[in-house]
């Protein structure tokens, strides 16, 4: 079978890989269809980031089911369905609380095992998400990355009825304002510091877009006076200046949700730290994006609004093509963040 493998820092390839072969009554063979490239995969393709290699990355992607073991009682052939990347092992401490995304003896497909940039995986029944019958093969590639906002609406009580303000309006971001929208926000607002990446945001619902490389936080946050009150902040873009920039904007006891991962130390000066503790701050940590029943109502969730078509991807997309295609964009990065999803279509 085809497969795209990274072999070192920068080497991706295309080659001939053995079919994979069930090994266990509760595994299940897919044919792959589609399937995405995340943003945290791009230290794994470019700065040794990966656990092993040579590794075939992906966990963001969608299939049809063609095998699986005794155990497997309700897939059949042709069943549409979705990678749930985390295995978390069920049985400890945080497990028991439905506390999965905290697991720490957990596994990750593409990551911790080979993933979905090939023309087959075989995944534990764990690892199976079903699509509903009225969804698209290809909308299943985005449930993974939809579920990381959805994850962190979860954990702050749900947006129904809140002003929410998206920082970052990358893939994450643009999925999360959407989401949010659809879930009964009162408004949207989008900041970031490339223009098209608002232009984009208001064309997908945004009320309002900051761009925060010509407004000083004070000015984000005096523009929005009329919104400052049941204020959720999703920070998404995983910068030191982001996160500073989340506490600096906030209106009176909102919400922040902090889902971008950073790569630099946060120096929090005193003055920024004061504006948590005379705010009156809520800080959430969000990380990945499972609850309990597994693997989650987030999923549950993302399933239905892309069903109902509450959810726009084409715009999303920057590339999607075959595997050389595929393999040719991604190492045009070199090493830089993507600027629109970067997508494999397999059939």
């Amino acid at each position: 079978m085809k497969s795209v493998v990274i072999y070192a820092e920068g080497d991706v390839r295309v080659e001939e890989r053995p079919m994979p072969q069930l090994q266990a009554d509760d595994e299940v063979l897919v044919r792959i269809h589609c399937s995405g490239l995340c943003g945290s995969d791009i230290p794994r393709v470019f700065h040794d980031g990966a656990h092993f290699y040579p590794i075939t990355l992906g966990h963001e992607f969608s299939g049809l089911v063609e095998q699986w073991g005794h155990s497997v009682d309700d897939l059949k052939a042709g069943d549409a369905v979705a990678c749930v990347p985390l295995l978390p092992c069920f049985s400890c401490p945080e497990c028991q609380r439905g506390f999965f995304s905290l697991c720490k003896s957990y596994s990750f497909v593409g990551s911790r095992s080979d993933g979905g940039n090939a023309e087959y995986i075989v995944m534990k029944r764990k690892n199976i998400f079903k699509l509903p019958d009225a969804m698209l093969l290809d909308d299943g590639a985005f449930l993974e990355p939809i579920t990381v906002g959805l994850h962190a609406f979860h954990l702050v009580g749900g947006c129904e009825g809140k002003n929410v303000v998206v920082i970052g309006a990358g893939t994450i971001g643009l999925l999360a304002l959407q989401c949010a929208a659809a879930l009964g926000a009162s408004s949207v607002t989008a900041i970031d510091i490339n223009p098209e990446k608002l232009e984009l945001a208001k064309k997908l619902g945004a009320t309002q877009v900051f761009n925060s490389k010509e407004m000083s936080g004070a000015e984000i946050r005096q523009s929005m006076y009329e919104t400052r009150f049941d204020q959720l902040v999703l920070e998404t873009a995983g910068t030191p200046q982001t996160v500073a920039l989340s506490v600096d904007i906030a209106g009176a006891r909102a919400q922040l949700a902090l889902i971008g991962t950073l790569h630099h130390d946060l120096n929090l000066p005193a003055d920024l730290f004061g504006q948590i503790l005379r705010k009156e701050l809520t800080i959430t940590g969000s990380w990945m994006n499972y609850s309990a029943p597994w693997p989650g109502v987030e999923w549950q969730t993302a399933a239905r609004l892309l069903t109902e078509k509450k959810i726009q991807l084409e715009p999303l997309i920057a590339h999607s093509g075959n595997p050389e295609s595929y393999a040719a964009a991604v190492k045009a990065l070199d090493g830089k963040p993507m600027n629109g999803k970067i997508m494999l279509k397999l059939s």
